[in-house]
């Protein structure tokens, strides 16, 4: 495959013109069974580089993690980290891990903030948080793969209760207000299952475009699954600036095969100071 270089939506400058240090790029990708699927780690790297921070979904073992962390190593130079949920959650048939990969120079992780609480079995993969610190502006980051199911009533019911993890990890710490919640919600955002959660008191957003695909079909872009959620009263960080990047350049069927069905999302964050 072709190194990866096509933008959706605009075009980040530091890509290009070099890396502007009070700006930080924090995505969210569904890594498709990452540790047991077949990986072309290397182009995984052409694209992870591009971001500062990477909240993985679909993380089937710890083993797949580190192989890509030291593939991103190896090819940038530079320390990479990373943070894995203690253990995988879902079904007795099937479960998954979250994990964070990062830029030591740029990235400090503070510290977990665990799974969400899901004494009502609202979620099938319960979302989970850690804390980490970019420049001045520090969050929590929240990744979250929904249920798919049987049907679109299962995926809508998961979505009308996102309002409860953004109010569970808002309540965890008085002193931390910026929340930043992504991953794969296997529905559009334009779906009414997202109304609590964008009707919230916080003037919650969804920073991904509707009208963006992230999911990969044989033959071309399939779906509006993946998405980050922010609070336009507490994150004003947000530079309004997201998009994807374009994993496939054409040949789907192969990207699909070795990288994965979605693409990385992502947001533009200032850093260089903090309003909490």
């Amino acid at each position: 495959m072709k190194k990866i270089i096509l933008i959706f939506f605009i075009c980040l400058s530091s890509f290009i013109y070099g890396i502007n240090e009070e700006r930080a790029y924090i995505s969210s990708f569904n890594a498709l069974h990452l540790g047991e699927a077949k990986k072309d780690y290397k182009e995984l790297c052409n694209i992870l580089i591009l971001f500062d921070i990477v909240g993985l979904e679909e993380v089937l073992n710890k083993k797949g993690v580190e192989t890509l962390v030291d593939e991103l190593e190896k090819n940038t130079h530079e320390k990479w980290s990373y943070h894995i949920s203690p253990y995988p959650v879902g079904t007795k048939k099937y479960k998954e891990y979250y994990a964070f990969i990062w830029k030591d120079k740029k990235v400090k992780f503070l510290k977990p903030r665990g799974f969400y609480k899901d004494s009502d079995d609202l979620f099938i993969r319960e979302p989970y948080g850690a804390d980490f610190k970019i420049g001045e502006f520090d969050f929590t980051f929240v990744l979250i793969h929904a249920i798919y199911g049987k049907s679109k009533s299962q995926r809508i019911a998961e979505a009308m209760n996102l309002d409860k993890v953004y109010d569970y990890f808002q309540n965890m710490d008085k002193n931390e207000n910026d929340i930043i919640i992504g991953g794969d919600f296997n529905l559009s955002v334009r779906s009414e299952g997202f109304n609590n959660l964008l009707n919230h008191k916080d003037k919650i957003i969804n920073c991904i475009s509707p009208n963006m695909k992230t999911t990969l079909g044989p033959k071309e872009y399939a779906n509006q699954y993946d998405n980050i959620f922010i609070s336009q009263l507490y994150t004003k960080e947000y530079t309004g600036k997201s998009g994807g990047i374009d994993t496939a350049n054409g040949n789907y069927k192969k990207a699909r095969e070795v990288i994965s069905d979605h693409i990385p999302i992502f947001i533009e964050v200032n850093t260089s100071k903090d309003d909490d």
